[in-house]
């Protein structure tokens, strides 16, 4: 909105704009918004007016705001110079524990790995030959170990973990504390929407009791298909249309709770703020619409399919005198579909914006995101995946086979583990009392390190002091040298032998 100086009661006032200037400008744009259109009247551009006036968008130049006393004349109002929005949560300085995938290794609840009792890894010259000669194939036989079997809860924590983990990086936090209470997410609702759905992609409930009743069902056909109806014995009377679709928004408009939960409500909102990138948004979307209740989403597919019918269809008559079709269909289900367990006055906007761009994008929102699905289905189907052992594997330890294998008798084996394992460290040490470029003092570190890591080799090098004493000899003490002044008389007290007086 364009501001400038302006003259009031012999007084100037800077960066300000009368109310009808504020009429005029917000008027002219909501009339070429294509979220609104030209049905919109002057006098729902001050109502509007009023409630950013209400909620401190706006103030009166000299700071007054909150009552609804907005009119269409010459009285000045200016931007206030701090932000009603709410500040934005921030991030955690530190980086939170990732959500952990259920490993098919992990033990039940309740059990303890200290009282578990471990086997001791013992390689003896029998099992060094039983390895080696599977390696080289003189041992083929092989058994198949299945896996422990995933129950039905194993199933739903992985769906649980991978779909919020997948939220999570699309939304780009470090944890979903801050927008959602992971406690509350249900992961039989997650399989269900993905599952349990119709040819069109609807959600299919089990319980019939929670279906939409018949009349209301009826007549959101009755609407999404208009003028194809093919039932010829529906009475048609001037206005049916319009009390038809008052019946469906009196059903709507009493529901106990919106369609997007109120425990939702901070992760839709959160979206919000990814519009301006579409893609993205479309399928943060898609995630957070997996977490509701299927009735809840069921309920939603319908009403936005005919909403979007409804749009579409330039047979239809009008349904409200004075408001466009999509214009009404925003305001009408807005409230619906999302809002706040504490009511706030900005909820309206945010609604607003939400339902215009599901109403745009609901066959991609509403769809189950298939990427997402592939990743848990193979997770799943890895962990339920058999395992190959060989005759000699039972311990869990993974050797990697080596290219080639020379059977050795049990007798070279033993040698090569008492001291093959020596020669290498010897060779370091030798190579440490060797190194000329190494000063006297470093190399005397380097072989304590040595001493305190390998007493072993270290004493078989150096069996008595005195051998680790040539190594470093001890260099003859200068005799102190005989001061010049010392040779001279002892000090005498000064002596004058004249006198400075003339």
């Amino acid at each position: 909105m364009p501001l400038r100086k302006h003259r009031c009661r012999f007084k100037s006032y800077e960066h300000c704009f009368t109310a009808a200037e504020a009429v005029d400008w917000l008027h002219e744009l909501l009339r070429c918004s294509q979220n609104f259109g030209p049905e919109v009247t002057r006098k729902q551009t001050v109502q509007l007016l009023k409630k950013f006036l209400k909620n401190h968008v706006i103030e009166d130049i000299k700071g007054k705001w909150g009552q609804e006393d907005f009119e269409d004349n010459r009285h000045l109002y200016r931007f206030p110079p701090s932000s009603p929005l709410k500040p934005y949560p921030k991030k955690p300085p530190y980086q939170k524990d990732v959500i952990k995938f259920p490993e098919w290794n992990d033990p039940a609840p309740g059990t303890s790995q200290e009282n578990i009792p471990v086997r001791p890894v013992v390689m003896n010259s029998e099992m060094w030959y039983k390895r080696h000669s599977i390696a080289i194939g003189e041992v083929p036989a092989c058994r198949l170990v299945h896996r422990r079997q995933l129950t039905e809860a194993n199933v739903e924590e992985i769906w649980k973990s991978m779909t919020l983990s997948y939220l999570q990086k699309i939304l780009g936090l470090d944890s979903l504390e801050e927008i959602l209470d992971i406690k509350l997410v249900n992961s039989k609702f997650i399989i269900h929407n993905v599952y349990s759905v119709s040819k069109q992609g609807v959600v299919i409930l089990d319980d019939k009791s929670k279906e939409l009743p018949h009349w209301v069902l009826s007549a959101m056909k009755c609407l999404a298909n208009w003028p194809n109806c093919s039932d010829l014995k529906q009475p048609m009377y001037l206005g049916f249309e319009k009390d038809v679709f008052k019946t469906i928004a009196d059903y709507y408009g009493h529901l106990k709770e919106p369609l997007l939960t109120f425990h939702l409500f901070d992760a839709f909102v959160s979206v919000l703020g990814l519009l301006q990138k579409e893609k993205v948004a479309v399928e943060a979307f898609q995630i957070c619409c997996l977490l509701l209740p299927p009735e809840n989403r069921r309920k939603l597919q319908l009403l936005m399919r005919m909403m979007a019918r409804i749009c579409l269809n330039k047979e239809m008559p009008p349904l409200c005198d004075g408001f466009g079709t999509r214009t009404l269909m925003v305001q009408t289900f807005s409230r619906c579909i999302l809002c706040s367990k504490d009511e706030v006055d900005l909820d309206e906007l945010l609604a607003a914006r939400l339902v215009t761009f599901l109403m745009d994008n609901y066959q991609e929102i509403l769809k189950v995101p298939l990427d997402l699905q592939t990743s848990i289905e193979e997770r799943v189907a890895h962990l339920r995946r058999v395992q190959i052992k060989y005759p000699g594997a039972d311990m869990d330890i993974t050797l990697s086979a080596p290219s080639f294998c020379r059977q050795i008798s049990p007798e070279e084996f033993e040698y090569q583990r008492s001291y093959g394992s020596q020669e290498p460290l010897a060779a370091l040490l030798e190579e440490v009392i060797t190194d000329a470029k190494l000063s006297s003092k470093e190399k005397k570190k380097k072989l304590k390190q040595f001493q305190k890591s390998y007493p072993e080799v270290y004493q078989e090098r150096f069996p008595t002091p005195e051998s680790e004493a040539l190594l470093f000899p001890e260099k003859p003490k200068p005799k102190p040298q005989l001061l010049m002044w010392a040779l001279k008389k002892p000090f005498q007290p000064f002596q004058r032998t004249r006198s400075f007086r003339m």
